[in-house]
């Protein structure tokens, strides 16, 4: 809208100056400490980066390393409290103290990740370096968090609507200038599986930034079981839905969510989106579940960043959760990526 190209242009300019200022050395970057690989983005909006956050951690855990995740906890109740959410063993806290994406990492990587949810992430590092002698730290959305220094920078981009109309919020959904993407070592482009040809894509970014490697990826469901035995951690499989489920979500793409169970042979009889990190309430769950038996529903079906916020609240209809894992096509390219060379 052109009532808003002011305010992006504006905001466009004070990104990029600070972006400037950090890379003349006038605002200072911090090393954490321990090697630090960032994972994030260049717009608003899911791209996958969660499914890749756990992804490399699984890839660092799995070499033995000690891998904390630090996250700002976007939609908990104090962003500006300092909370460990997982200390490598076990889930500490609840979607509403800690995030529901760090809550929905938590889950995924039980044993394998600790997990801190702070505004402040170089504090919150030298704290968990002492703590819990880190060997790896991943920067969650860390993208413009320039305080921290990194070893690597990945920036997701989602093939589906990389860069929309190439516009700064809030006319677009830019967080900075397309010329933040030289500063990335690494780009994954997701959603290739819900995209016709990402061939126009790459070569966008690889005139941005001739030197980055550009990896491709896809999202698969894995995992389903009802939302009890989600929150209990059993899991069973996606044969286990009802074909006639009702799909909803609070999440920043749910076009992609709503796609990949269209994938997986889970076509929804009526789907309902809800604002990214939305905060459910048993009013919330009673109007989508009017809305799924007035599409002939049998079933209620979700992602686990919503299951997470589900625990407390109670369901007529039988309610599913689906879990996606990220597929990279160059995977032996990225696990030597992201293993350190020592």
């Amino acid at each position: 809208m052109v009532i808003l190209a002011p305010v992006g242009w504006l905001y466009g300019r004070a990104t990029d100056l600070r972006n400037a200022l950090y890379d003349r050395g006038v605002f200072r970057s911090y090393d954490l400490g321990a090697r630090t690989i960032s994972v994030g983005n260049l717009t608003t909006g899911g791209t996958g980066k969660t499914p890749l956050v756990a992804h490399i951690a699984d890839i660092l855990a799995a070499n033995g390393d000690n891998v904390c995740i630090l996250t700002r906890g976007y939609g908990r109740r104090d962003e500006n409290e300092r909370v460990l959410v997982a200390d490598g063993t076990r889930v500490l806290v609840d979607a509403e103290t800690g995030g529901d994406e760090p809550v929905e990492l938590a889950r995924k990587l039980v044993g394998k990740a600790i997990i801190v949810a702070d505004a402040d992430r170089v504090v919150a590092a030298k704290w968990a370096k002492a703590k819990f002698d880190v060997t790896t730290f991943i920067l969650d959305d860390g993208f413009q968090h320039r305080r921290a220094k990194r070893d690597l920078d990945i920036v997701c981009v989602d093939a589906t609507k990389p860069f929309r109309n190439a516009k700064i919020l809030p006319e677009g959904n830019l967080r900075e200038s397309l010329n933040g993407l030289k500063r990335a070592d690494n780009v994954v482009v997701t959603g290739i599986d819900q995209a016709e040809d990402i061939r126009a894509l790459q070569k966008e970014i690889r005139e941005i930034n001739p030197a980055a490697n550009i990896f491709s990826a896809r999202t698969q469901i894995v995992r389903a079981s009802r939302l009890e035995d989600f929150l209990g951690r059993s899991v069973g499989s996606p044969d286990d839905i009802p074909r006639s489920a009702f799909a909803f979500c609070g999440i920043g793409n749910p076009e992609s969510f709503f796609a990949s169970l269209v994938g997986a042979q889970i076509v929804p009889v009526g789907r309902r989106s809800l604002r990214d990190h939305y905060p459910y309430n048993q009013t919330d769950v009673e109007n989508i579940e009017g809305e799924a038996e007035a599409a002939g529903a049998e079933s209620l079906i979700t992602t686990g960043k919503d299951a997470v916020k589900l625990k407390n609240l109670t369901f007529r209809i039988p309610c599913f959760v689906v879990e996606t894992e990220i597929l990279i096509d160059e995977a032996d390219e990225f696990r030597r990526l992201i293993l350190p060379s020592y």
